[in-house]
């Protein structure tokens, strides 16, 4: 499309906003715009509608169609409500969770949301304040609601925010029902919504699912008397300005722990973040403040949680008692290992069980599976997919543990998304466990890298915003698609996996079958070598990502890894090379 014609269909899409329906603040700001000779505001605020990714709604602040406030989350909602109507025809007690994090506007998106859910007759039980995530899809569950929303943006900086939809197992949602909504969201127009709200369908609740919510995660604990024996280990806490600011301590006590510090600097609820560059765990310097803290405390961890406590950061004291930040594949392996070990040696595993894993998470776990006699099943990226798949073996196959590379992980089966403050109990749990057997969280690492082979994972985010941006991303993917790479960094690829084909080809050109429950545009390579790099664009920001994997079969004991993990950067950057990333 040239730029004129696009310029054009923005300018139009933006003078409907300029419409009495819309504030005045809006009116201003979309006037502003348009009036602007520089069109790249503009262009990036209409050139599309926000559309459900893999988490929902989200996107920057502000004025347009392409952007979070109060009119699109409206129209969102109205779409959502006329949604969940329609699926359930002729039911007068259909009922919604509506919750919200610590972002900037996020009371507002969720009273929002509570008064059009209302208006259309559907009631609403409206978080009394900020919550985190996998408390949301609890009170789904427990409450039997038929859908949910939470207001956040998870991780990203802090002029994002999001809306995340879930459905009434407290998943976020999936086929038919996320296209079904889309589709019902399309149809609506700004004069549709119904803003005003019923007050008398608003349930406001708080403390009572709190403590409901706590019971449930400790029925992800393995072994409490580990727990009773080491209830003095040292454990330093961040919420990052978030929702797990009170929740998370108050888990850990109910577990046992009670030896716990906070980061005050970061108890402070802040939609901006002040201490950090970005509330994200898989970013190094957002456990600065922490790590400092843990050495003045001389603490055993330091751990955190995202500003809507569904993903955890842990940081252990490496051989050197230096601090050592764990990757998202390192806590999803131990996660899986200590559950698999540690139920077996007890005795509490019947046989049945299984265990998820994403398609981009390290392969080390499906040895873990294998070797200890309990399946392992892969699924896309996203929580949705792990909860599908506790969906359907509910009643037959129980499901103990799943994870992905981005911090996320659920070690018990009452939430349907990530949980921070289960899995955050659960890591100091198999600390505890460490320290009885005389080792520390790295020391266990260690011991699970000479057993099931040492893997290096490293995660590039190419990241290209806006228009041209989606134009160039999209363009990488179909380069990749019609020219795979045959080398790796050195190594050969043996079998490509096409997951928008679902076709499976290997170096003879063979092709067979994924067996996978839908189409999802991501690329993989696998090598003779153990290596595998997936790529696949974001679902829920401007950019493409690049997981690569390496082995090292020579890694014998933790004396190995510092070796191991130069020989593993060489090599990832000889992939970034033949990937033309560096």
């Amino acid at each position: 499309m040239e730029n004129n014609e696009l310029i054009l269909q923005c300018v139009a899409r933006a003078q409907k906003w300029l419409a009495p329906a819309f504030d005045e603040e809006t009116r201003n700001a979309v006037q502003a715009m348009i009036d602007n000779e520089d069109k790249t505001e503009l262009i990036d605020a209409f050139y599309r509608d926000l559309e459900f990714g893999t988490g929902g709604l989200r996107g920057i602040m502000g004025a347009g169609t392409n952007r979070m406030n109060k009119y699109i989350v409206g129209m969102a909602t109205q779409g959502f409500a006329n949604y969940i109507n329609k699926a359930f025809p002729g039911r007068d007690d259909l009922s919604v969770v509506v919750g919200h994090d610590c972002r900037n506007n996020g009371r507002m998106f969720a009273e929002t949301v509570a008064d059009i859910f209302s208006a259309n007759g559907i009631r609403v039980y409206l978080f009394e304040s900020l919550r985190p995530t996998p408390e949301i899809s609890y009170a789904i569950r427990h409450l039997g609601c038929q859908a949910g929303v939470n207001v956040t943006a998870s991780h990203n900086p802090k002029e994002y925010n999001g809306y995340k939809a879930y459905w009434d197992d407290g998943a976020q949602v999936l086929a038919p029902h996320d296209k079904g909504i889309i589709d019902e969201v399309n149809k609506v127009s700004i004069e549709d919504v119904k803003f005003e709200g019923n007050k008398d369908l608003i349930t406001i609740i708080g403390g009572e699912m709190d403590w409901d919510y706590l019971q449930a995660v400790k029925e992800a604990m393995v072994d409490q008397e580990v727990i009773l024996r080491n209830k003095d280990l040292n454990i330093v806490y961040s919420p990052m300005h978030g929702a797990g600011r009170v929740i998370i301590p108050m888990a850990l006590r109910s577990w046992g722990f009670q030896n716990i510090h906070v980061v005050p600097e970061q108890m402070v609820i802040d939609g901006n973040f002040p201490t950090v560059v970005s509330p994200n765990p898989e970013n190094a310097e957002a456990m600065t403040l922490g790590m400092k803290l843990g050495t003045k405390l001389n603490a055993d961890l330091v751990i955190a949680s995202d500003p809507d406590a569904d993903r955890l950061a842990i940081v252990c004291r490496n051989a050197k008692g230096e601090w050592e930040i764990l990757n998202g594949n390192q806590t999803c392996m131990m996660f899986s290992w200590y559950i698999i070990a540690n139920k077996k040696k007890l005795g509490q595993l019947k046989g049945n069980e299984f265990i998820v894993k994403t398609i981009v998470t390290t392969e080390v776990i499906k040895k873990i599976a294998e070797k200890n006699g309990v399946n392992m099943r892969d699924c896309y990226t996203g929580f949705k997919w792990i909860a599908n798949e506790i969906r359907v073996s509910e009643g037959k196959e129980k499901y103990i543990g799943g994870g992905e590379e981005s911090f996320g992980y659920l070690p018990f089966d009452k939430v349907r998304d990530k949980d921070s403050p289960a899995s955050i109990c659960l890591i100091c749990e198999i600390a505890a466990w460490a320290k009885d057997n005389g080792k520390t969280l790295y020391d266990l690492l260690m011991d699970i890298y000479a057993e099931y082979g040492f893997s290096r994972e490293s995660t590039i985010n190419v990241v290209r915003p806006g228009k041209t941006g989606a134009d160039e991303i999209k363009q990488m993917m179909t380069d990749f698609r019609n020219n795979p790479p045959t080398d790796l960094g050195g190594s050969k690829v043996v079998l490509s996996k096409d997951f928008q084909k679902l076709e499976a080809r290997a170096e003879d050109g063979t092709v067979t079958k994924l067996d996978m429950p839908d189409k999802s545009n991501v690329l993989q390579w696998f090598c003779d070598d153990g290596t595998k790099v997936s790529v696949r664009p974001s679902g829920t920001e401007p950019k493409i990502k690049f997981y690569l994997e390496v082995k090292d079969p020579s890694f014998k004991c933790a004396g190995c890894y510092e070796r191991c993990m130069e020989a593993a950067e060489e090599k990832i950057a000889g992939i970034k090379k033949s990937l033309n990333l560096d």
